[in-house]
């Protein structure tokens, strides 16, 4: 062991080139693939946010939907209040009254983006916590009062309609 000689070969000319060569694909390809890399990034940077613009744009519609909807409600709390008027005047009133206010709500509404309601929303909450808590409660309590009362639906039945005309009797 001790007359052995574990140096490394020299390199010829021709090697070294062929190692400058390898050395310089490994770089251009590296640098290639972070070229790739940041360009996917950035399309896919820009797909989520024109994703999330388009989802706003959605709520946004329906938030204007729904704002027509309320309208709605509010003239028909008004033609409410019209039947009500030659036999309980004041009742018709104070239904106008709601209707009036729920007319305002659906102004209020239509002319804001979602990001402005949901503001709104938390400001509500910071402000009265109780009364969101307790809305939010009443609304669980009527929801579930509604699911309990409503009858499940039935399965239909697997049997036969006729003894013995089920498919197992059945010839082929």
């Amino acid at each position: 062991m001790s007359g052995a000689d574990f140096r490394r070969p020299e390199l010829g000319s021709g090697s070294q080139s062929s190692v400058e060569s390898a050395t310089a694909a490994i770089s251009s390809v590296t640098s290639f693939a972070q070229e790739s890399a940041s360009a996917a990034g950035g399309v896919a940077s820009k797909t989520a946010a024109t994703l999330m613009d388009d989802f706003r744009q959605l709520l946004n519609e329906q938030v204007r939907t729904g704002a027509d909807k309320l309208g709605y409600v509010a003239r028909s709390i008004r033609r409410a209040a019209d039947d009500l008027e030659p036999d309980a005047p004041l009742l018709a009133g104070a239904v106008r009254s709601v209707a009036s206010k729920t007319d305002g709500y659906a102004d209020v509404i239509r002319h804001q983006s979602v990001g402005q309601i949901w503001h709104s929303a938390a400001e509500a909450t910071r402000r009265q916590p109780a009364l969101v808590f307790g809305l939010a409660a009443l609304a669980g309590f009527f929801v579930l009062r509604t699911v309990r009362n409503t009858p499940p639906a039935k399965a239909p039945s697997i049997q036969p309609d006729q003894p013995g005309g089920g498919a197992r009797n059945m010839h082929v």
